[in-house]
């Protein structure tokens, strides 16, 4: 954000919310960002052979307990409330073009 107030010749002390700086450079917010990647990284996963490396380290799970100071949301936690969210399902992954036009969130 400070790199966005720069670019319009802002600083903090203007008071400028921070949704104005990124609509008018059309800068989408870094959870936006971070959703897409994870959902696209997840797509790349789907589209790999059943016996592929990555879908195999995927399927795995480990047993024991979490620490107490540990997030309660796992990665796979995140990844099915977006696709709630988005109304996705894992049977798109298959067309990439498609599936990288679905989880594109524009503002």
């Amino acid at each position: 954000m400070r790199m966005l107030r720069w670019t319009c010749g802002k600083t903090m002390l203007d008071m400028i919310p921070n949704s104005v700086y990124r609509k008018n450079l059309k800068v989408r917010s870094i959870v936006d960002k971070l959703r897409e990647e994870w959902l696209r990284w997840f797509g790349h996963v789907r589209r790999r052979p059943l016996n592929a490396s990555v879908r195999r380290v995927d399927a795995l799970t480990v047993d024991g307990v979490r620490r107490k100071d540990r997030p309660t949301h796992r990665r796979e936690d995140r990844i099915k409330l977006d696709l709630k969210e988005l109304l996705l399902t894992e049977d798109m992954t298959s067309d990439r073009n498609a599936w990288r036009a679905r989880i594109r969130i524009d503002e």
